[in-house]
């Protein structure tokens, strides 16, 4: 077969004295080459990409704070001479570092600088408790918190507390805090800290309970299922006491056949779900009283085995994303593919995978890149966006193309304003396409005139050392994935309320308070921060089961990336449930989370989570029912497929990137064997027809 390749071809003219250099002859100058601040102040430093000649290098580099969201930095980004003039403010103490890099063809070519800045603590201001209470009863227990705050506003969790009572014989705390009850009478508590302190008054009552009653509505739940525990407190004349604490525990076992104890998780309101099958008993304790109830919990019983439908294998570069879309016009009734290309020579490859035994490239589109990390198709299956990095003029963005004929896909233009960095990723939705641009934001391009494209409008978060990694637009809302800053939903063009789109708004809490943006003018909704910073990608999901709203996004994290040694790394990470029916108090409910692999991209589709878990492999979870706690271990995994072929570009290694679920099948790319297809089977009905 012959690859019909197609060119961008690039005037290069006016960048060949900027060619490029090699790790060991640039070097970066800091004047000055430290720093000494405290919080808000503000500094300013002259960077300057070198040459072994000592003049500026003719190179762009990118300019960032380490940690994320502790050093405001700006301009993010050199002149293409290599040099910068950038003010720096800190917003949190510490050593805080001052990081650069440069922006190459090959990523092996960057190069790195790094100055400290160092920001002392600022003094300690006040103590405040995090969940006053005025009454207690006699008998009970309640664990106080306390939160510290310095002169900049900056909660400290870097000191200890000490709580003291007024009366020992009224009430007194245990080492953890945990203030109990002795006797009626009036006492104030003090939460004391390098010279700081603050006080409540607590009232201890005479306790009327006399009993409790403890329901739920079943006596036998699967593994992973959300059993519910209702306990009433009665006093002498069987009349409910409302506000009395109740403490939840539990105690079972496993049906490991070697006595091991069960895993589970209770809630302090009562909500109750198990890892292992097994005889579990619940207790519910306070004032002096309590219940009990025994429940049975049996397997989950979801599984099912995975059957390799088709492969098409690419050997000799890294494979990227991929979509995957139904032909139209004289295409009308087949099936096609992209897939991009990472680090290797900014290749886009089209798939007719109509015969899905038999996926085949059919045309290959080759732009100026060095990787083509993400491809998107349009809804109207017409335009195609290709994202760019690694451009040997550093004019990184995206291009466009007619996909309309797979079989000659054709170039109309290519975006590349202010995208010297590159644009990682790209989401096409209603004629715009959103651009991830330099790693700090996302552009919003029109592309109504797909070989005139322009920009219409920039979201951008405003906290110190922002960044941003991936965009997906559904129903005119934008969710941005934005490492340490987490989740951010932005109206582009939310769906407004009229009665063919009822189901719709019901289906996402976001859309009754969108109606105000558009690609124009962005308007923010929600957020949500990511307290690990590995905020990688998310995907918006209602649970079909259950009416809840979630964004479920996923970590991308390599603690042991070793510095020029080859692939394969060993990243870590997961996916987590964000549970968005409460838009204003937006919280994390459950986790999937493989212990000794790394998450990737993800897709959901019904209630089923289909996980592109890097050297983990395909990954199919059920999702079904109430969510909480860890998903991995209650038995949700449906199947799982490790990839891996002997004439892999690393071999017999599993690395998967992205997948999508498609017609019934599942579509997905590996890093280092290409596109492949598979499907659900039930356990020993394995099919051989595709």
């Amino acid at each position: 077969m012959i690859k019909k390749i197609k060119w961008l071809i690039v005037i290069t003219v006016a960048f060949l004295g900027a060619q490029e250099e090699t790790n060991d002859t640039l070097q970066f100058k800091f004047e000055p080459d430290s720093f000494f601040l405290h919080v808000g102040e503000t500094a300013e430093v002259t960077i300057k990409l070198l040459s072994p000649n000592g003049e500026l290098s003719q190179n762009p580099f990118f300019v960032y704070g380490q940690p994320r969201r502790s050093l405001e930095v700006t301009p993010r980004i050199s002149d293409s001479t290599g040099i910068a003039h950038v003010k720096i403010k800190p917003h949190k103490p510490g050593k805080l570092k001052l990081r650069t890099r440069s922006i190459s063809v090959k990523r092996e070519d960057r190069v790195y600088g790094s100055v400290i800045v160092e920001v002392p603590k600022p003094p300690l201001k006040y103590i405040t408790f995090k969940n006053p209470e005025s009454k207690l009863y006699v008998g009970t227990s309640k664990r106080f918190e306390t939160e510290v705050y310095d002169e900049a506003q900056l909660l400290r969790k870097d000191v200890d507390v000490s709580l003291t009572v007024s009366d020992t014989k009224i009430a007194e705390f245990d080492a953890l805090g945990t203030l109990k009850t002795k006797k009626p009478g009036l006492i104030n508590i003090t939460a004391s800290t390098k010279g700081i302190n603050a006080s409540l008054e607590l009232s201890i009552v005479k306790n009327p309970v006399r009993r409790l009653a403890m329901s739920t509505e079943t006596d036998q739940i699967r593994t992973g299922d959300v059993l519910h525990f209702e306990v009433k407190a009665y006093d002498r004349r069987n009349q409910i006491v409302p506000d009395v604490p109740v403490h939840f525990s539990y105690k079972g076992k496993a049906n490991y056949g070697i006595g091991l104890p069960a895993s589970a998780q209770i809630s302090s309101d009562g909500r109750f779900v198990a890892e292992n099958d097994g005889i579990y008993t619940i207790s519910a304790h306070s004032s002096g009283y309590s219940a009990r109830k025994t429940v049975e919990v049996v397997p989950r019983q979801v599984n099912k085995e995975i059957e390799l439908v088709g492969h098409g294998l690419i050997s000799n570069v890294y494979t990227s994303d991929l979509w995957l879309w139904p032909g139209i016009g004289k295409h009308k009734g087949k099936d096609f593919a992209i897939t991009g290309t990472w680090g290797a020579n900014g290749e886009a490859y089209f798939w007719d995978v109509t015969d899905r035994s038999n996926l085949k490239i059919i045309d290959t589109v080759t732009v100026d890149a060095r990787t083509v990390n993400d491809v998107k198709i349009s809804e109207n299956g017409k335009i195609g966006v290709i994202s760019r990095e690694g451009a040997s003029t550093r004019k990184n963005g995206f291009v466009i193309l007619d996909v309309s004929d797979p079989y000659n896909v054709e170039i109309l233009s290519a975006f590349n304003d202010d995208m010297t960095g590159g644009v990682h990723n790209v989401y096409v939705y209603e004629d715009h396409v959103y651009a991830v641009n330099n790693g700090r934001k996302y552009d919003i391009i029109n592309i109504e005139d797909p070989r005139n494209p322009f920009r219409v409008g920039i979201y951008e978060l405003n906290t110190p050392g922002h960044s941003i990694h991936d965009v997906w637009v559904e129903d005119g809302i934008a969710y941005s994935s934005n490492w340490a800053d987490g989740v951010h939903a932005v109206d582009v063009g939310g769906l407004k309320f009229n009665e063919k789109n009822r189901d719709k708004i019901q289906y996402n809490p976001l859309l009754m308070k969108a109606g105000q943006g558009s690609p124009s003018n962005p308007v923010h909704l929600a957020d949500l921060i990511d307290p690990n910073g590995h905020n990688h990608a998310a995907f918006p999901f209602k649970s079909q089961s259950t009416g809840k709203f979630f964004i479920v996004t996923g970590d991308e994290w390599f603690p042991w990336r070793y510095p020029n040694k080859p692939r394969p790394y060993m990243p870590r990470g997961g996916f987590h449930f964000l549970d968005f029916t409460d838009i204003k108090n937006p919280k994390e409910v459950a986790l999937y989370d493989i212990p000794e692999a790394g998450s990737h991209n993800h897709w959901i589709k019904g209630d089923t989570l289909y996980a592109a878990y890097y050297q983990g492999g395909l990954r199919i979870v059920d999702i079904s029912g109430e969510l909480m706690g860890d998903l991995y271990r209650q038995g949700r995994e449906i199947a799982f497929f490790q990839t891996g072929h002997q004439k892999g570009h690393i071999s017999n290694a599993p690395n998967v990137w992205g997948t999508i679920p498609y017609k019934g099948l599942i579509f997905f790319t590996d890093m280092y064997s290409g596109l492949y297809c598979v499907r659900l089977v039930e356990k020993d009905k394995k099919r051989s027809t595709p």
